[in-house]
């Protein structure tokens, strides 16, 4: 974050301290506001706040009368009125004063005077015209601050009549040398797109160069107006596909700074806004959806930290992978991760997972067959929005033969809710699919009636609309007469019966179908039955007055028969007297048709009820009338858009004196009213003590916490799914997923075990059979549903897998030294791979294994733990032990000559063997030969060929020395030797004896380093200037960078069981996780998981118990011994169970990464 921001945002606290003896963020209890906050909180009715108020506003209003009123007085009136505006009260009279004092003031009052205005005025309130002058003048200004708060109110509350006068001044920023004023520039753009198009049209070219900004934040703001350009016309953007991918593939790779990780996620929210841009741009296009497989890739496989914010990643990113040209590798990966959120236990992932499902189900349906079970079962969920999303879910895949069973699910639901967004949207849903997949006239009109009883008046017009549309388009053949006769059977028996809870809306549609179609039943039923009904309904206490008027037109329809007639003149002698407008009109019609036969035949025919009628939109039979009052001199009609522009342009402002306003539409003036444009997303508090991906773990040793060990989750009164499960069978435990997205090394036991438990009962299979009937067979391959697992694309092969004696090739990428190797090392284990760059920087890729043992080795500082591990003979050389932690151990050789004819067989692997190895190791100080260390690396190699720089780590119990060799290949003496190494993340110590002055001809120095964290960070990149000057030349200088991860600072930290305990209640931040178990055919699963984190992470393993194990590390921090953490594991179900605990807030979510990330690789 910007300085300028970070001292505004300090600041802010002193607002309301209005006190010069108050200090900053504490309101003065003498101050006037904290007397009228005190005053407000110790009143006791609404009547006396109102009568409090009014005499604070009545002060107010006579001290911004008086001219002897400072400014700083002003400042205070300000924020008091600000607090009566919050409260409901208007303070009108303050809106001018507020314009004064962003006019006038100095920095903190002009501050106070903007607040102001954009809480007091509307984008319509002509006080802004006042404004104008205001803000260009402090948009030029060279204060950062007025600049900061001019670009502000413009995004917040400019219209787009003042947008022209603003606009050439807010282009010019977009080149501002800070960084914080480009971005709200940006924003003041994006928020002029919105509500005037038209009018940037032409800066369209300088939205790219804000893509391409050095600055984070401006590339991130520059996206908000590209997600809606590229939403309205994909087509015209496909040539920003290449870069929209780059810049999602830097994100994933953590190549932008700390600052805007979440929980150690890099950029989510950026990520999110990527994943829906590509989507756009993917959209139906092959060669383009082709570009960003490997990134979509990228972005699933590594959203593996179980935070909410990732579970959000991976939602965009399996709606983006479903939008684009489909690839199915993608598609099964993103159906996992659809499947193991459907499976989770946790609500609001299940939720998610309903969510994805209802997405995906719209280009294949059968993705929903694996889980049939768990719908139904959400169907019964005690959480009413899971219900809601199944029922939504269960609407995507309907179909002709499920839709009975579909329907009575929804109508169920509506039947228990009281909910009126649910009743509106579920009563359009269940109409909509009635009229589609109705399979008889019968269901269709006693599904109608359900909607129209439990939708009651809260629904949408347009259902009942349709409905008698349905009724009167068809023709007039057997089917439609027996539709038309059944509904009008159907709302007979409906009036004989009790109607007082009937819906308004209902009876209107009654009346009106009754009025149409009961002509059908008259010939075998009495003619006036129909018209008695309709006339007691009339009377009824219930029935509104837009109802009667149906009522009464449906009557007038009906009096062809004596009995009706006599009915039409009681009823019209009571309402011809009507105080309502249009009863007494319907009365009067009545009295009229039922009176004269033959009117009533011309006017409402029996025989052309069914015949459509030609309606003439133009109202051409008036023209004659128009063109006779037009020629009297009447105006011409206008019609309401017409009318409504005409008023808009009488308002609007003359700006000609600063530049002409570009039309714009009506349309995008409609659009912004219903925008806005301070949304921001909702930030996840995620509180370590009530993490809401924790498991539950077992009770702190020693503590006085409530003990939950054997609790049943799932409170009821037969306990745990006791319905499904029998009297002696065993209870099955859920399992708690490690990750929505499993890894490719998960065995395929772990990615089908959720979906197996109890048997459903006959109940659920025979719903199941009936919901999704018509997907396919439940035995048909599909995504989710393959039998064999997903082939495992990154699965790395172990080492001790090949035979003795034979030849293993090696595949692996070779470890280059350029600086974009450089760049690949982010997160990676450094020497995970058996295949090491030569000097030229070629692979090889054959090795023949001469020898391979197992060794134990433990160093004399208390150095990691080595197992399992691998080493070769080097010609001339001591055995390194390549580890896969990345250490590199020194050993004496067991063969100190080779023989002559066996000689060229160990040559053939040069890149095993690179020629400085041996040389530049020699150089290691004595005290630093026999600890573990680092491969060597290439520093920088390309910017002088005669000068050559190599790094290595070695590991000491207190810190991380780090050994920089400085090779001069040439004859003369390099001069004015001098190493800098920064980092703002590490604590960087030289430990060389005296300053490196110069180096010789064909001669190596050594530059050490003892290096350690600050605070825990996944991964720092430590950058390197190497000055020097050569004899009769000019000084040159040779930069570099390196990665260091977390895990090159750990350290095991040897505690006895008491002292864990006791560290672990004193340990305020904590995390909580599930990690995957590793299996292997020798241990058990929670020993060999701890063994490959030790190896792994250079843990210690204080004690294993049963199923429960405690560890303990420290990370090399500062002076001393370092930070702790300590972790506690226990095998739940088919994962492990982790609780991290430690001093520090940064080091469990670092750490936790790494446990995966190790996991993940063994």
């Amino acid at each position: 974050m910007s300085d300028v921001v970070e001292k505004t945002l300090s600041a802010l606290p002193s607002l309301l301290s209005l006190d010069s003896q108050a200090g900053p963020g504490k309101l003065s209890s003498s101050s006037k506001l904290g007397n009228l906050i005190k005053g407000i909180t110790e009143l006791t009715s609404k009547h006396e706040e109102e009568k409090l108020i009014k005499k604070e506003l009545a002060s107010l209003k006579e001290q911004v009368a008086s001219p002897n009123t400072t400014m700083r007085q002003m400042k205070e009136i300000m924020v008091r009125a600000i607090y009566c505006e919050m409260l409901g009260y208007q303070a009108s009279f303050s809106y001018i004063h507020a314009i004064k004092l962003a006019q006038q003031g100095s920095v903190l009052e002009k501050r106070v005077g903007y607040l102001a205005v954009s809480l007091f005025l509307k984008e319509t309130d002509e006080f802004l015209l006042l404004l104008v002058n205001t803000v260009l003048k402090d948009l030029q200004s060279t204060n950062l601050i007025e600049v900061c708060m001019a670009l502000t109110v413009v995004s917040q509350m400019f219209p787009k009549d003042m947008i022209p006068a603003i606009l050439p001044v807010v282009e010019e920023k977009l080149t501002h040398p800070k960084e914080i004023i480009r971005r709200k520039a940006v924003l003041a753009l994006y928020k002029f797109y919105l509500i005037a198009p038209n009018q940037v049209q032409h800066i369209h070219s300088k939205f790219r160069k804000a893509l391409c900004d050095k600055d984070p934040g401006v590339m991130t703001a520059s996206l908000h107006i590209y997600l809606q350009l590229i939403k309205e016309s994909p087509e015209s953007y496909k040539d920003l596909t290449g870069s929209m991918v780059t810049i999602l593939r830097q994100v994933v790779g953590g190549k932008l700074p700390l600052d805007f990780n979440y929980h150690s996620v890099p950029a989510p929210w950026l990520q999110i806004q990527l994943l829906r841009i590509l989507a756009y741009l993917g959209k139906e296009d092959q060669g383009t959806s082709e570009v960003m497989y490997d990134v979509l890739e990228e972005s699933l496989r590594r959203a593996e930290m179980n935070h909410n914010i990732t579970y959000a990643i991976l939602y965009e990113c399996v709606k983006t992978i479903y939008t684009v040209h489909p690839k199915s590798q993608l598609l099964e990966k993103a159906a996992e991760c659809i499947g193991n959120f459907v499976l989770s236990p946790k609500i609001n992932l299940k939720y998610l997972g309903l969510k994805a499902l209802t997405y995906v189900v719209q280009q294949d349906a059968n993705l929903a067959l694996p889980h049939q079970i768990t719908i139904i079962e959400c169907l019964d969920h005690s959480d009413v929005i899971i219900k809601r999303e199944t029922l939504e879910l269960l609407f995507r895949i309907t179909n002709a033969q499920n839709v009975t069973v579909i329907v009575e699910k929804m109508l169920e639901f509506l039947r228990l809710t009281s909910d009126d967004y649910s009743t509106i949207d579920l009563v359009g849903k269940v109409a909509e699919l009635a009229e589609k997949y109705a399979p008889d006239n019968v269901w269709f009109i006693q599904t109608m009636n359900s909607v129209f009883s439990l939708g009651g008046d809260v629904m949408q017009p347009d259902i009942p609309n349709n409905f008698l549309r349905l009724l009167a388009e068809g023709v007039d053949s057997v089917e439609d007469r027996q539709l038309r006769l059944f509904a009008v059977d159907s709302y007979v028996s409906l009036l004989q019966g009790e109607t007082a809870k009937l819906p308004q809306r209902f009876l209107q549609v009654i009346s009106w179908v009754l009025g149409e179609y009961s002509y059908l039943r008259e010939e075998d039923s009495d003619p006036g039955s129909v018209m008695r009904l309709l006339a007691r309904l009339l009377d009824q206490r219930h029935t509104s007055t837009e109802t009667r008027s149906w009522v009464l037109g449906a009557m007038t329809k009906l009096c062809s028969s004596p009995v009706s007639v006599a009915l039409a003149r009681d009823v019209c002698e009571r309402y011809s007297g009507s105080l309502n407008t249009v009863l007494r009109q319907r009365a009067q019609e009545l009295m009229i048709l039922s009176q004269d036969t033959k009117l009533r035949a011309s006017v409402l025919p029996a025989e052309g009820r069914l015949e459509s009628l030609e309606v003439d939109s133009s109202l051409s039979f008036l023209d004659g009338y128009v063109s006779e009052a037009l020629a009297a001199g009447a105006a011409p009609y206008k019609s309401p858009h017409q009318r409504q522009e005409e008023l808009v342009q009488e308002k609007a402002l003359s700006l000609e004196p600063y530049g002409l306003s570009l039309p714009v539409s009506l349309s995008s003036c409609s659009i912004t009213d219903r925008l806005t444009d301070r949304q921001s997303p909702t930030l996840l508090s995620m509180s370590s003590g009530l993490s809401g991906n924790s498991t539950e773990l077992s009770h702190k040793e020693g503590s006085t916490a409530l003990k939950l060990d054997g609790v049943k989750r799932v409170w009821g009164k037969d306990g745990y799914l006791a319905q499904q499960q029998s009297a002696g069978e065993t209870p099955i435990p859920q399992v708690e997923l490690p990750s929505p997205l499993l890894s490719p090394q998960s065995p395929p036991s772990q990615t089908q075990k959720p979906s197996s438990g109890p048997e459903p009962d006959q109940e659920k299979r025979q719903l199941a059979s009936s919901l999704f009937v018509g997907l396919g067979s439940h035995n048909s391959v599909c995504l989710m549903g393959r039998a064999e697992p997903a082939p495992r694309h990154f699965r790395r092969k172990p080492r001790g897998e090949s035979s003795s004696g034979a030849s293993e090739g090696s595949s692996d990428s070779s470890h280059s030294s350029r600086s974009a190797a450089v760049d690949n090392l982010l997160l990676s284990n450094l020497l995970d791979t058996t295949t090491v760059a030569s000097e030229g920087g070629a692979a090889t890729t054959t090795l023949q294994q001469t020898s391979q043992r197992t060794l134990d080795h433990t160093t004399s500082n208390g150095s990691p733990h080595v197992e399992g591990t691998e080493q070769r003979v080097e010609a001339g050389g001591p055995l390194s032990l390549i580890r896969g932690n990345g250490m590199v151990a020194v050993v004496p050789p067991t063969h100190t000559r080779t023989d002559p004819q066996t000689q060229p067989d160990l040559h053939p692997a040069p890149a095993l063997e690179r020629p400085r190895d041996l040389p530049l190791t020699s150089h290691l100080p004595a005290e630093l030969s026999g600890l573990a260390r680092s491969e060597l690396t290439t520093l920088c190699s390309d910017h002088d060929p005669s000068l050559a720089l190599s790094a290595c780590r070695v590991y000491k119990e207190d810190a991380l020395v780090l050994l920089v060799f400085i090779s001069n290949n040439t004859d003369s003496t390099l001069h004015q030797m001098a190493l800098q190494l920064t980092c703002k993340e590490l604590e960087i110590s030289c430990i060389s004896g005296s300053p490196l002055k110069e180096v010789k001809g064909h001669s190596v120095s050594v530059c050490l380093h003892t290096v350690v964290m600050k605070r825990a960070s996944v991964q720092v990149e430590l950058a390197g200037l190497l000055s020097y000057q050569r004899p009769l030349g000019q000084p040159q200088a040779a930069q570099f960078s390196l990665s260091l991860s977390l895990k090159h600072f750990l350290r095991p930290l040897t505690v006895s069981t008491g002292d864990y305990g006791k560290m672990w209640l004193s340990f305020s931040h904590d995390l909580k996780q599930n990690l995957r178990l590793v299996t292997t055919e020798h241990q058990e699963p929670l020993t060999a998981t701890l063994d490959a984190l030790k190896g792994k992470l250079h843990l210690h393993i204080v004690d294993v118990i049963g199923s429960e194990g405690i560890v303990a590390c420290r990370l090399l921090q500062g002076q001393g011994q370092g930070q702790p953490c300590l972790l506690h594991c226990r095998v739940h179900a088919d994962s492990l169970a982790v609780w991290l605990r430690s001093p520090v807030p940064e080091l469990p979510d670092s750490l936790l990464y790494h446990c995966q990330k190790a996991l993940t690789e063994t």
